[in-house]
């Protein structure tokens, strides 16, 4: 039966290999992935059998933020020796077919998967303990300082236990970017959420490249523009200054990122005129995929279209059409 299972699952990898050649646009991913039957509840059973919890990357043709976690992040030795070690990653595409069994025993295709799990990132990565429960679960793209420190807490990380923010606390990142947020752009003092219209708050920290890259983009007049027709708050997730949320509850700027599962920097929440959270952003992005975030939560599209990643491929095929440049990354 097992030697059945690996026989059907590597002829099912070989269809899927030869259908990816033909797309110039297809993102190559490591050999050493797992030949799975994609049956999660003998995957994450074989897994713990060898000492090791499973890996689900979600990904797609055409990716830049795919394609930078297979050629950036898992090119490098140690970073592959410890996926290896440590996990059995398997790979799924957002849109495939291909049919799946989840851990709850229903029959689900690949993209109906994705979207039973709310996947709204590619990148994203599930690490599913020894009981399938999920012990992390990355929403984008990390770069590689990040990104092994991700790994080591998915490897150890258990229920009730250090969350990923204390584990990424008490281990500084390397020396990154002092941020400097452009003047008038994000509401500094008082920090205070108001209801009446959309509102984004930015979570960052005073020394961290990816934040700084994000400050860098908002520099853009074009995303100043759409910044005017929302209340934009800047929260430094380490700070000390009082926040007072949308309840009135007051809680110091580091408290408040607790509060609002921050783990990684930047982290984007997106609230309603209500304040109901509608929309958020917890992995590295880039300028396209930042403007289209906004306008996906001013425009009210997430009302309609619960897929960030159909509207995003909306968008840009609008913006070709138009005969402007599209840079995804």
């Amino acid at each position: 039966m097992v030697l059945l299972k690996r026989l059907a699952a590597a002829f099912c990898l070989l269809l899927c290999t030869a259908a990816a050649a033909q797309s110039s646009r297809a993102i190559e991913i490591p050999g050493w992935f797992a030949e799975s039957f994609l049956d999660f509840r003998d995957d994450v059973r074989d897994a713990a059998a060898s000492g090791r919890r499973v890996m689900i990357y979600f990904g797609q043709d055409g990716c830049p933020y795919c394609k930078r976690l297979m050629e950036a992040n898992f090119s490098q030795r140690d970073i592959a020796d410890a996926t290896r070690r440590d996990f059995v990653p398997i790979a799924l595409n957002l849109w495939g077919d291909r049919e799946t069994v989840w851990l709850d025993g229903r029959t689900r295709s690949e993209k109906d998967l994705a979207a039973h799990l709310r996947v709204q990132f590619t990148p994203t990565l599930l690490f599913l303990d020894e009981k399938g429960a999920v012990a992390l679960r990355l929403n984008g793209y990390q770069p590689p300082p990040r990104f092994r420190l991700a790994l080591a807490y998915a490897a150890k990380a258990k229920p009730g236990g250090e969350t990923l923010a204390q584990y990424l606390a008490a281990r500084p990142p390397p020396q990154e970017r002092t941020i400097a947020p452009a003047p008038g752009v994000f509401r500094e003092a008082p920090l205070a959420l108001a209801k009446g219209r959309p509102t984004l708050v930015l979570f960052d920290a005073r020394v961290c490249d990816p934040c700084a890259e994000v400050h860098d983009a908002f520099r853009r007049p074009e995303l100043q523009a759409a910044l005017k027709s929302m209340n934009a708050v800047r929260v430094d997730s380490e700070g000390t200054r009082l926040v007072t949320t949308f309840t009135g509850v007051k809680l110091t700027e580091a408290q408040f990122a607790a509060s609002s599962d921050v783990s990684f920097r930047p982290a984007l929440r997106f609230y309603d005129a209500d304040g109901n959270e509608v929309f958020r952003i917890d992995g590295y992005v880039r300028r396209f995929h930042l403007a289209s975030s906004l306008d996906y939560v001013l425009s009210g599209a997430y009302k309609t279209q619960p897929s960030f990643q159909r509207y995003l491929q909306a968008r840009a095929e609008r913006e070709r059409e138009a005969g402007r440049v599209v840079e995804l990354w």
